[in-house]
């Protein structure tokens, strides 16, 4: 018998759906594993498991659902434009794949490391907007209005020259960069040159948080509640948010599909500027219209054909660029505040950066240190894996749903399990495995470098590097933009510590909140450069 987290767990779901509105998951979850073994209940048709072997690989390395129908539980959540599906609010493998067929390659690591479009879009953005906003803290000379091109670092949090609260920074830098290799430079974000939008933007944002649970986790009585009683769980501001933020989206969409159109009509006479290339619009548009013309071919034509797929390609971006700046941000903000707690290791990785060539001063632009060379620098690979692990950006339970046959699980797979029972792992779990990570709740980076990993022997090696380490997931649904995440972040990275040391001057509420996706509790994390 699998252990349950509470004594009524086996008959209703409502002691997990109590600790899921209050946010303490994470935290409960944490205790209860440590407590009860790494299979444990959670409700009449749910579990939580926190191994490898009886876990994760046959979960996730075995591609269960995420739900038993399309467009119905955990996942729909996440579709955009009235309940339009993409790839990763897909219930089914079938469609998830075949989507995954169209963006897998530009997403690929050689793709991201090799893109000349991405890296005119990264030299532009560090040179001209992230290293610029960093450089104008320290600019003391009063401000002729605030007006809207100002930049996000030049806030009234900042009390003295080189102070700045840097979350909005990174939420800025991050979308820039994602919406730059999304839609093209031209066509793209702008958010590190223009604050008020910025500010704009992270309240739309951030203020539907706490409003997640009542749609995800109970849909159908969020819509009962509202049809019949006119009770709403989620008030009617949250929807307006969301639709702002897809006209935003559409509005780069159209950008980019200008840009495609106009290159089309000129027959390639003037060419776009490599940095305005729309990489993944491009890619998804021509696979999307491929995709449709062999329905045209075994179906009447639908006039409105063209719209349902205008209105898919904006679900699929609409999620990427969301995915790709919220969760970098987090990671980049928790790598920042650690290193600023750190300062030997601080200087080690400035003294690391300073072998690039060229540097990343603003004296080298456009130039950029090649995105290979980068990546291959061991410290700042340390302090990147490290904080994925310690401050797992999603750090929340990912549900699949067992087949219909049932299966085992557990480390012997001693545990029966029948059909259609939701099952999930955590990588908030997953990283604090004493056995795996010592000292788990530590941030050290240097458990990364080669000899450290060297040192542990080669079994346990690859339970630190694949088995456990689980900031993006694994198996076929992993996380498609994983590659780019990290290439940005390293990145961003680099700029800031080759031109600059951080202090600590607030991080009041820093910790992570206990939720799917964890960003700080606070808003605000003051450093001084």
């Amino acid at each position: 018998r699998i252990p349950p987290i509470h004594p009524l767990a086996p008959h209703t779901p409502l002691p997990i759906l109590l600790i899921r509105h209050r946010a303490l998951e994470l935290a409960t979850l944490r205790a209860a594993h440590a407590r009860l073994g790494p299979v444990i209940q959670l409700a009449p048709a749910e579990i939580s498991v926190n191994c490898v072997v009886g876990g994760i690989r046959e979960i996730y390395g075995g591609g269960w659902e995420k739900g038993c129908r399309e467009g119905e539980g955990w996942y729909a959540f996440f579709a955009n434009y009235g309940g339009t599906p993409n790839m990763f609010s897909t219930s089914r493998n079938k469609p998830h794949a075949a989507r995954k067929r169209l963006l897998s390659n530009i997403y690929s690591k050689s793709a991201i490391t090799t893109s000349p479009a991405l890296l005119a879009q990264t030299s532009s953005i560090l040179y001209s907007r992230f290293l610029p906003s960093l450089s104008s803290t320290f600019d003391t000379s009063p401000s002729p209005s605030s007006s809207s091109s100002s930049s996000p670092s030049s806030s009234s949090d900042s009390a003295s020259p080189g102070t700045l609260n840097i979350i909005p920074l990174l939420s800025a830098a991050t979308m820039d960069i994602v919406t730059a290799y999304i839609f093209g430079l031209a066509s793209s974000s702008n958010l590190l040159r223009n604050a008020r939008e910025l500010a704009w933007f992270l309240d739309l944002y951030n203020s539907r948080r706490s409003f997640n649970f009542w749609p995800q986790e109970l849909p159908r009585l969020t819509a009962f509640a509202r049809k019949w009683f006119g009770y709403k769980f989620v008030p009617d501001w949250v929807g307006e948010a969301n639709g702002e933020i897809e006209a935003w989206t559409k509005a780069m969409c159209d950008g980019a599909a200008r840009v495609l159109e106009q290159q089309q009509k000129q027959q390639g006479a003037v060419a776009v500027a490599v940095a305005d290339t729309p990489v993944v619009y491009q890619q998804l548009a021509a696979g999307l219209a491929k995709e449709a013309s062999k329905t045209e071919r075994s179906a009447p034509q639908n006039a409105d054909a063209d719209a349902d797929a205008a209105v898919a390609l904006a679900s699929e971006v609409l999620d990427h660029l969301a995915a790709g700046f919220d969760t970098s941000g987090i990671t980049l903000t928790y790598a920042i505040h650690e290193l600023s707690q750190h300062p030997t290791l601080q200087s080690r990785l400035q003294h690391e950066l300073a072998t690039l060539s060229p540097r990343l001063t603003a004296s080298s632009a456009p130039a950029l240190p090649a995105p290979k060379a980068v990546d291959a620098l061991p410290l700042l690979h340390a302090v990147v894996w490290e904080t994925l692990r310690l401050h797992s950006a999603i750090p929340g339970p990912q549900p699949r749903w067992t087949p219909p046959q049932g299966c085992r699980l557990g480390p012997e797979l001693q545990y029966h399990v029948p059909g259609g029972v939701r099952v999930s792992a955590s990588a908030g779990l997953l990283h604090r495995n004493e056995d795996v990570y010592e000292r788990a709740a530590e941030w050290r980076p240097e458990r990364w470098l080669e000899r450290e990993l060297v040192r542990v022997g080669a079994e346990k090696r690859k339970d630190m590097e694949s088995r456990w380490f689980w900031a993006f997931g694994s198996g076929g649904r992993m996380c498609v933009g994983s590659h780019l995440a990290v290439y940005q972040m390293k990145y961003l990275l680099a700029a800031l510590y080759t031109n600059y040391t951080t202090t600590i001057v607030d991080d009041t509420n820093i910790a992570q909140s206990d939720a799917y996706t964890a960003p700080p509790k606070t808003e605000k994390l003051l450093i001084r450069l």
